[in-house]
C-alpha cells in the first residue's frame, strides 16, 4: 500500500491459514547482561508525559478483538498530537503487557514488538504470538501497543462496511478510460473520507511521530534502553527509530525487513518480483513450470476480469478479489495447499474458497463486517510517502511491472497511481532515513522466500544502518518472517542476541 503496494500486510496475516542449520561463518561478539547505559529522553516533553505511571489492568475485549487470558495487562498512555506542540493536545495509546516471568532478578526490561502494516492492532495481536516468543518472556516484559492512528489509538476509519464493499466492484486494474476513471474517483473519495472522518490526526499518523512516541514508552516503563521486535513494516519503524535514537537503541531485532532505499515505485516493484518469486516457488512444489503455471492463473485473472464468477455467498469473485485470495496463502507456506484448492475450485467455476482467502485478507467477517488496518495503513503510507505517480507515468511503467509478473505486475503498478491519488496530506519524504550511526548492533533477518519484503531488502538496510550496526542473517526458506517459522537455527541465532547479547558474525546463514 503506497509505501509497500497493497500487499504489505501484517506480518499476522498467515496466521489466517497456519495451522537445520548450517552457518556461513561463526558466531562472534559481545556478551552483556542488559541495560548498560542512561537513554536519552525525547527532547522538550514535559514531565506529565515523561513521568506517567500507566494504570494497568484487565484488558476488555472488542467485537472483533477477544479479551486476552490471565496475564496480560492493559493500559492507556499520552502522548502529543504534535511533537512540534509537547504541551499542546494530546491522544491516547493502548498498550499491552505480560510481565517477565522468569523472576530471580533476571528480567532484563521490556521487549516492545510491532507486527506490521502499518496500521496493525498489537493489544490484539501480541497474546497470540506470546507462546511463539515463550523463551524471551522468561527475562522480558512483553509489550505491544496499537500505533497512532489504529485500534484503539483513535483508529482512524473512513468508511463504513456497505462503502468498503461496494468499493471491492472498481476494478483495480483498468483496461479502460471508463475503468480508470471509476478507479481513480474512488482513490480520491477515500482520502476524502477520511480527512472528514479523521480530521486533524490525518496530518500526524507518520512513521516518524510513532517513532517518537516509541520513544516516550521507552520512558513510561521504565527502560533506559529500546528493545525492540519488528517485523515487516515494523522493521522500517525500527529504522526511523534508530535513527532519531541512536544512543537508545538496545536489543532490537528486524525481521522481514523492509529496503529503506526504494520509493512508491520501487517498494512495488520490489514486491512484485517477490511475490513473483513466491508464487514460482509455489508452483514448483506442486510439480508444475513455474512459466506455464503461471500463464494458467493470468488466464483464470483475463477470465474474472470479463466475468466474475459465482459464490456460495451469493457475492461474486472479481478479479480483484481472486488477486488478494492468491496473495494470502503465498505469505507462508502452510498456505499452500489452501491456494492449490482454491485455484482447483476456481478452475471448476466456484469462486467460494478464493473470496474466502479475500475476505481474510480484508478483514471481513461472515455478518458483512470489516475491520480497519487497511485504512490506518493507507493514512500512515500516504503521509509518510511524498511521491504521488500520476496515471500517464504509470501506463509508461506497466510493461515493466507485467514482464516481471504477468499475475500481479499489473495491479501492483497500477497501486502506485491510485492509493495516494488526490491524497489530502502532503506526503513527507521519498526514502525513510535510517541511518543510525553510534548505534549498537540490530539485527536483521531477511528469509530468501518472503513474498511482502523481499529477501535483497535485509542488505540495504544493514548498509543505510551503518558499519558495525546492522548485522545479516539469512534464512533459506519461504514466507513473511523467519523467526518462529520453523528454523532452529534463526530461532537460537535470535534468542541468543536477545537474551544474552550474542552478535552473530554479519552474514551467517541458516539453511
Amino acid at each position: 500500500m503506497a509505501r509497500y503496494a497493497r500487499w504489505t500486510a501484517l506480518a499476522a496475516a498467515a496466521a489466517l491459514l497456519a495451522g537445520g542449520c548450517s552457518s556461513g561463518s561463526s558466531d562472534t561478539g559481545k556478551e552483556d547482561t542488559g541495560d548498560k547505559r542512561s537513554g536519552g529522553a525525547s527532547s522538550g516533553l514535559p514531565a506529565s508525559l515523561t513521568g506517567q505511571d500507566p494504570d494497568w489492568g484487565r484488558c476488555k475485549g472488542t467485537a472483533d478483538s477477544p479479551a486476552p487470558g490471565d496475564g496480560w495487562q492493559c493500559a492507556t498512555i499520552k502522548v502529543p498530537l504534535d511533537y512540534a506542540k509537547p504541551d499542546g493536545r494530546t491522544i491516547g495509546l493502548a498498550l499491552i503487557r505480560s510481565k517477565a516471568t522468569g523472576g530471580n532478578g533476571k528480567r532484563l526490561g521490556s521487549l516492545l514488538f510491532n507486527f506490521g502494516g502499518p496500521g496493525g492492532s498489537g493489544v490484539s495481536t501480541l497474546p497470540s504470538y506470546g507462546t511463539t516468543v515463550d523463551r524471551l518472556h522468561e527475562r522480558y516484559d512483553l509489550v505491544s501497543w496499537d500505533p497512532r492512528g489504529t485500534g484503539a489509538s483513535e483508529g482512524v476509519r473512513c468508511r463504513d462496511d456497505k462503502e468498503i464493499q461496494a468499493a471491492e466492484e472498481v476494478d483495480a486494474t483498468p483496461d479502460d478510460a471508463a475503468e480508470e476513471k471509476a478507479f481513480l474517483e474512488d482513490a480520491a473519495d477515500f482520502g476524502q473520507d477520511c480527512e472528514k472522518s479523521t480530521g486533524s490526526l490525518l496530518s500526524h499518523v507518520s512513521t516518524t511521530d510513532t517513532a517518537r512516541d516509541m520513544d516516550l514508552m521507552r520512558q513510561v516503563l521504565g527502560d533506559d534502553s529500546m528493545h525492540y521486535f519488528g517485523i515487516s513494516y515494523g522493521t522500517e519503524l525500527g529504522g526511523v527509530y534508530a535513527h532519531l535514537f541512536p544512543k537508545n537503541v538496545g536489543r532490537v531485532i528486524l525481521d522481514a525487513v523492509v529496503d529503506p532505499t526504494a520509493d512508491t515505485v520501487g517498494h512495488a516493484l520490489n514486491q512484485t518480483q517477490g511475490f513473483q518469486r513466491a508464487l514460482n516457488d509455489y508452483l514448483k512444489s506442486t510439480g508444475q513450470d513455474p512459466k506455464e503455471g503461471t500463464r494458467k492463473i493470468a488466464d483464470l485473472l483475463d477470465r474474472l476480469d470479463a466475468k466474475p464468477l459465482p459464490t456460495s455467498s451469493g457475492r461474486e469473485l472479481t478479479e480483484t478479489l481472486a488477486l488478494t485470495g492468491i496473495v494470502l496463502p503465498l505469505y507462508s507456506e502452510d498456505g499452500w495447499p489452501t491456494l492449490t484448492a482454491a485455484l482447483k475450485s476456481a478452475e471448476n467455476g466456484d469462486g467460494s474458497a478464493l473470496l474466502a482467502l479475500a475476505d481474510g485478507y480484508n478483514e471481513r467477517d461472515a455478518s458483512g463486517h470489516y475491520g480497519t488496518s487497511s485504512h490506518a495503513q493507507r493514512a500512515i503510507s500516504c503521509l509518510d510517502d511524498k511521491q504521488r505517480p500520476t496515471p500517464a507515468e504509470t501506463r509508461k511503467r506497466l510493461a515493466r511491472f507485467e514482464e516481471i509478473s504477468p499475475v500481479f505486475g499489473d495491479f501492483l503498478g497500477w497501486d502506485t497511481a491510485g492509493w495516494c491519488h488526490d491524497w489530502p496530506v502532503a506526503g513527507q519524504y521519498d526514502t525513510p532515513e535510517v541511518s543510525a550511526p553510534g548505534a549498537d548492533p540490530i539485527l536483521l533477518v531477511g528469509n530468501t522466500g518472503d513474498p511482502a519484503t523481499p529477501y535483497e531488502g535485509a542488505r540495504r538496510m544493514a548498509d543505510e544502518l551503518g558499519k558495525g550496526v546492522g548485522v545479516e542473517l539469512t534464512w533459506k526458506g519461504e514466507g513473511h518472517g523467519a523467526y518462529g517459522s520453523g528454523s532452529d537455527c534463526v530461532d537460537a541465532a535470535v534468542d541468543s542476541y536477545l537474551l544474552n547479547g550474542t552478535v552473530p558474525k554479519d552474514g551467517k546463514v541458516c539453511s
